[in-house]
């Protein structure tokens, strides 16, 4: 029988230690708590994220290894280079969140359900509306080809979910997100768990020991808070080498 700390209710800023964490499944840390701006924002900063189904209790999570990109470390390839090429797709920030965030939540392929639940939406679009919860719009005219949303604090932003709904949808939003981030002194996106959609686009793995220790660093330091609408997201054209984080 698996035991794990509930959260209480009146201290949303208390967490255990992440190495406390289970092994199996990787990384389920606490359940219980809540949602609220003031938790969610102080999971973040301590490597910590809320993911569960909505016939579950709240779960946190601090996964070993963790996956990140380097904000330099992006890979595009050459048939999306070539693409993007021939395309009139434009980037902005924060214009679409919501939308952004439901399209996120669309089923997939392979995939019965989806953990972006009405809960999630209102918790994140409060957090937007804060200035700590941006998006990435990927637009050709005026169709949303694809998109990505997290939450930025500090100097720290960690990725939550993306999408396209054109090809290279998902993969320009990435790439754009980091090379904006890149210019702001953000050194690295965290996108939790590896996959192999993430590894081929330059994602490595982290010890999470490292990742909570540079977390809390970057988190405290003076980031970029309030809304992003007004940023000029560049559209990737580069692939830069990946170094050690």
């Amino acid at each position: 029988m698996i035991r794990l700390p509930q959260l209480h209710p009146a201290r949303p800023g208390q967490f255990p230690d992440p190495e406390q964490a289970l092994e199996d499944p990787n990384g389920l840390l606490a359940w219980g708590g809540d949602l609220s701006a003031e938790r969610l924002l102080s999971a973040y900063a301590q490597g910590v994220f809320p993911w569960f189904n909505e016939d579950e209790p709240i779960l946190w999570w601090s996964p070993n290894p963790r996956c990140v990109f380097r904000t330099d470390g992006v890979h595009i390839s050459r048939s999306l280079k070539k693409q993007l090429a021939r395309t009139n797709w434009r980037l902005t920030a924060d214009t679409s969140f919501a939308r952004v965030m439901r399209a996120c939540a669309e089923p997939r392929d392979g995939q019965p359900g989806t953990w972006i639940s009405d809960e999630m939406i209102v918790a994140y679009q409060e957090l937007h509306r804060l200035g700590h919860a941006h998006s990435v719009e990927v637009w050709d005219r005026g169709s949303l080809v694809g998109g990505i949303y997290g939450v930025a604090i500090g100097r720290l932003f960690c990725g939550e979910s993306m999408f396209s709904a054109r090809t290279g949808g998902s993969k320009v939003a990435l790439a754009g997100l980091c090379q904006m981030l890149h210019g702001w002194g953000f050194p690295l996106l965290d996108a939790q768990v590896t996959n192999p959609h993430l590894v081929s686009m330059g994602a490595i793995e982290v010890p999470r020991k490292q990742f909570v220790a540079q977390a809390r660093r970057l988190a405290a330091m003076p980031g970029m808070p309030g809304s992003w609408i007004k940023a000029q997201v560049p559209m990737p054209t580069t692939s830069r080498p990946i170094d050690d984080l």
